[in-house]
């Protein structure tokens, strides 16, 4: 940052204006510099995150438990993840999806052309756009990715101004290609510093499946309440595979599996008809006639309650625990009313008491290199618990090297070292005032 000098005159009150924007500056990046409690996946054309689920690519680790979380700074191609790290977002426990080699990953046959990219959001989140990039034509496949490997110019960039549901799609014109090539699907948040990174692995000039799948049978609701039902139907067939059934009421898509044949609805509103069916989705996109349509009736919400949440489920480590820092997630649990609450323990202590729609939490304040096991528990307006989550253990790492802290009134040069909220810069040439971590901020980058 250059220095501007002021005749005396006017210097004070310059001064002063220069104050207030930049308090008003690092007001703003405090906002937005938290992380985003959305996470999605492409799971139409099916992204290598979700093949990794569904168990078509394997030896993908912990990514198939949680393919929805490949987070990282937002700004792709002047920022977000390095070269190298683009499949994984730079998220250090997903780091096996950037093994990259013309044959490690399973391929979706796909042609030139207009073609649907659907996401699965399990936490929906305010949105700034969605971006797709491909790979240009003589690509190295067998060499680690990088910018280098893409047309930097996204094929379809879609401007978007709120939060979507628990499905959406763009439709596209993908440009033509050969051969095995990638896309590239980014999704930004608009409030936070980041986007959710998917790539997809796909084949042209293959066979292209044009066969959708034959429609879901006999959907059946039961376990009707005021706030939820379970639904259940027969699998459909497909001549390559089914990979997802999407839950719709009426015209309105409400939910969607990734194969499975059961799904349990909740958030309904008590004394309210609901029309519910059921569609098939296979890799290549391709959606089935829809199943029967079940309907019903939620009950009338009167007495008192008795009954208590389900316990929730698939409670794990988030992202990257620190010396300090472990960021807990869990599958939300169900209620005949609804949840209220989760309660994060622990051992048998009682951290944190966080809403029912809020299914993460960081606890803080922990010992590094020491052993930790936590659980949690959903309640509910009348004071119901559920019973405790899968317990997990977890031991934080030793404490990592810091740097002296960040300061915009230093002027910093080459190879210069800082810590800013927690994470570890380096300069990669002259800088002052550039806040690391920022999306304009391409002076520094991130120490491992």
């Amino acid at each position: 940052m250059s220095t501007v000098r002021f005749s005396q005159p006017g210097r004070a009150k310059m001064l002063i204006a220069g104050s207030v924007i930049l308090a008003l500056v690092v007001s703003m990046f405090f906002i937005v510099s938290q992380k985003a409690s959305a996470h999605g996946f492409v799971n139409n054309p099916s992204s290598r995150g979700a093949l990794c689920e569904s168990g078509v690519n394997l030896n993908c680790g912990s990514i198939q438990y949680e393919p929805y979380s490949l987070e990282g700074l937002k700004g792709f191609p002047n920022a977000g993840p390095p070269d190298g790290k683009i499949a994984s977002a730079n998220v250090g426990q997903f780091s096996i999806m950037d093994q990259q080699s013309a044959t490690r990953w399973s391929k979706v046959n796909i042609s030139a052309g207009t073609n649907t990219f659907n996401w699965n959001i399990k936490v929906p989140h305010a949105t700034a756009s969605w971006k797709y990039y491909i790979t240009k034509q003589n690509w190295d496949p067998n060499a680690p990715l990088s910018r280098a490997s893409f047309d930097l110019t996204p094929f379809c960039n879609v401007a978007y101004s709120g939060t979507p549901g628990t499905s959406y799609s763009d439709t596209c014109n993908v440009p033509s290609r050969t051969g095995y090539q990638i896309i590239l699907a980014v999704w930004e948040v608009s409030n936070t510093l980041n986007a959710f990174y998917n790539v997809i692995d796909v084949n042209f000039g293959g066979t292209v499946d044009n066969v959708a799948p034959t429609a879901p049978a006999s959907l059946a609701a039961s376990g009707i309440s005021a706030t939820g039902a379970s639904l259940a139907w027969n699998a459909s067939t497909d001549n390559v595979g089914v990979t997802g059934y999407r839950i719709f009421n009426g015209a309105t898509q409400i939910g969607s599996t990734t194969g499975a044949t059961s799904f349990n609805l909740s958030g309904l509103t008590a004394n309210t008809a609901y029309s519910i069916s059921v569609k098939a989705v296979d890799q290549a996109g391709n959606v089935s006639s829809s199943s029967n349509i079940a309907n019903f009736t939620t009950l009338n919400s009167s007495g008192p309650d008795v009954i208590a949440p389900t316990a929730p489920t698939t409670l794990h480590v988030m992202g990257t625990s620190t010396a300090t820092t472990v960021p807990l997630m869990w599958s939300a649990s169900t209620d005949n009313i609804g949840v209220t609450g989760y309660r994060i323990f622990r051992g048998t202590t009682l951290v944190a008491t966080v809403s029912g729609t809020t299914l993460q939490y960081s606890v803080t304040g922990l010992t590094a290199n020491t052993a930790y096991a936590f659980s949690v528990r959903a309640i509910d307006a009348a004071g119901n618990v559920s019973g405790s989550s899968n317990v997990l253990n977890v031991t934080t790492p030793s404490a990592s090297t810091t740097y002296p802290a960040w300061s915009a009134s230093v002027a910093y040069t080459t190879g210069n070292k800082v810590t800013y909220n927690g994470v570890n810069y380096e300069a990669k040439w002259w800088t002052q005032g550039e806040t690391p971590g920022t999306a304009n901020a391409t002076v520094w980058k991130v120490i491992p």
